[in-house]
């Protein structure tokens, strides 16, 4: 009897542990980030900002490339009939181009960067509160990128937050 007794003891503390591991685990969801950032309308309307801006800046820079080509060519075809004073001069002026046309190019390249980095931050703020309140509102506890993930076996919230998000 003491020995049946112990063994019942046993079963009904190994069940109580069982029920509490399984109510500890945690609740994991995933959503597929790269997708919602892809469709979004938002993040559309910024990649055609960044097109126009990166396409004026592209046009800005070509003009001074062809203005400093075509200076280069006229001066090295003039350089024989021209004094070594002149020459000099020009050698400055096409130095001094070649400066300004590197000088436009990287500017435009940090200008354009930092333009991206603050028209994405408001966009990804607002993926992720949306990640977020979906992710509480389902009641999980993680919500994980599905980018990268080896097994995505959980449940998808992609299509919540895209409703919450508005498209």
């Amino acid at each position: 009897m003491k020995k049946q007794f112990k063994v019942l003891v046993i079963t009904a503390i190994l069940i109580i542990a069982g029920n509490q591991v399984a109510n500890a685990q945690a609740k994991v969801a995933h959503v597929d980030v790269s997708e919602l950032m892809s469709k979004m309308p938002a993040m559309l309307e910024a990649q055609k900002q960044l097109e126009k801006l990166s396409g004026t800046y592209d046009s800005e820079y070509k003009t001074m490339v062809d203005e400093y080509q075509s200076k280069l060519k006229k001066y090295e075809q003039e350089a024989t009939t021209v004094t070594d004073a002149v020459n000099e001069t020009r050698s400055k002026e096409v130095q001094d181009m070649q400066k300004r046309i590197v000088d436009y190019r990287d500017n435009a390249q940090k200008e354009l960067q930092q333009k991206e980095a603050d028209i994405m931050k408001p966009i990804m703020e607002k993926v992720k509160a949306s990640i977020q309140k979906v992710g509480k509102a389902k009641g999980f506890q993680y919500v994980l990128n599905s980018e990268g993930l080896l097994l995505t076996d959980g449940p998808n919230i992609t299509v919540d937050v895209k409703k919450d998000l508005g498209f």
